[in-house]
């Protein structure tokens, strides 16, 4: 069967069409797939993405409405539409990549159980760090985890994907890898509306440490490491996205501090984390696993405690050793 590209990067969001650039500028025969022809067409005329400001793609970058079969396909969808995505996929899809970052909300999943699910059969990795896309398309220094269980498969993706300034790191932990993705976006949101009420660095800093103790927690509960929270997947991508002024999750989180109501996207970009928050609960819920600061969360997007309440919550718990 011959393939018709070496790489196809299935989005057209800030992270994919950033992925997709930065690859093909290595000399890569790279696909950017968007979600149909005529999205296809604005970008290929254009070379401009409306999500990425001022960069221009390679030319050697190819844009269709239609997913190639590839060497290497790697998704960058939503995590809500990682299902349907899947669904696109032809019949001969090789190696895949999963870079969503959240938990689907009907069945509770990461992007690894997912795939698990509908494609048992191809090898599938995760891809996750603390990456804005907007610096790695502009070809900015950054670093991140390419998880998979195969060392083989590790290998050659680390080999296929990295860049001279954007390294990546090996980690035999999809599960734990793919969490730390998707928590780190509630944690986020906390942090936003810590400092948007005014309650100081002190308790945004404190907030911080305790999400990714809970996060620890509920990695091992689902079979994966709490090592790898600590590492470039989870307190990496934590720090970035709970400080970095660019995180949609973080200015989400500030607008709820500040009394403001929360779009569930900005600029066509979505809010993982309003999505992630209550499907995180409850899978915790179903393992036993303690999380109070991803249950605050829910509950203060949805309407059912104030900050205060919820600060009143969280200090009151019983007191413990760290």
């Amino acid at each position: 069967m011959n393939l018709l590209s070496e790489i196809a990067v299935v989005g057209t969001g800030a992270w994919g069409t950033a992925l997709a650039a930065v690859i093909a500028g290595q000399g890569r025969n790279v696909v950017l797939v968007a979600r149909d022809e005529a999205r296809a067409l604005e970008i290929s005329t254009s070379r401009r993405s409306p999500h990425l400001p001022g960069i221009l793609l390679p030319q050697n970058l190819h844009i269709t409405g239609v997913v190639p079969v590839a060497n290497i396909t790697v998704l960058c969808s939503p995590m809500q539409f990682l299902r349907a995505t899947i669904s696109r996929l032809p019949r001969h899809v090789t190696k895949l990549v999963m870079c969503c970052k959240g938990v689907e909300r009907d069945t509770l999943r990461l992007s690894p159980e997912i795939a698990d699910e509908l494609v048992p059969d191809r090898p599938c990795a995760v891809l996750t760090g603390p990456n804005f896309a907007h610096e790695i398309a502009a070809n900015l220094p950054a670093a991140a985890v390419l998880a998979a269980r195969d060392p083989a498969l590790r290998s050659y993706l680390i080999e296929q994907l990295a860049t001279p300034r954007w390294r990546l790191y090996g980690s035999t932990d999809p599960i734990g890898a793919a969490l730390g993705g998707a928590a780190k976006n509630v944690i986020a949101i906390a942090a936003g509306a810590v400092i948007g009420f005014g309650l100081g660095e002190n308790a945004r800093a404190a907030l911080i440490t305790r999400g990714l103790a809970e996060i620890a927690r509920l990695a091992d509960a689902l079979g994966g490491s709490a090592e790898t929270v600590v590492g470039l997947a989870g307190l990496g991508d934590l720090i970035l996205t709970a400080t970095g002024s660019a995180s949609r999750n973080y200015r989400a989180g500030l607008a709820l501090g500040r009394g403001e109501a929360i779009a569930t996207d900005t600029d066509g970009a979505v809010i993982e984390g309003v999505s992630t928050a209550p499907a995180l609960r409850a899978r915790a819920a179903q393992l036993g696993c303690e999380m109070p600061i991803t249950e605050a969360v829910a509950d203060l997007l949805a309407k059912q405690i104030t900050i205060p309440e919820a600060m009143t919550r969280l200090l009151s718990r019983a007191v413990r050793d760290e």
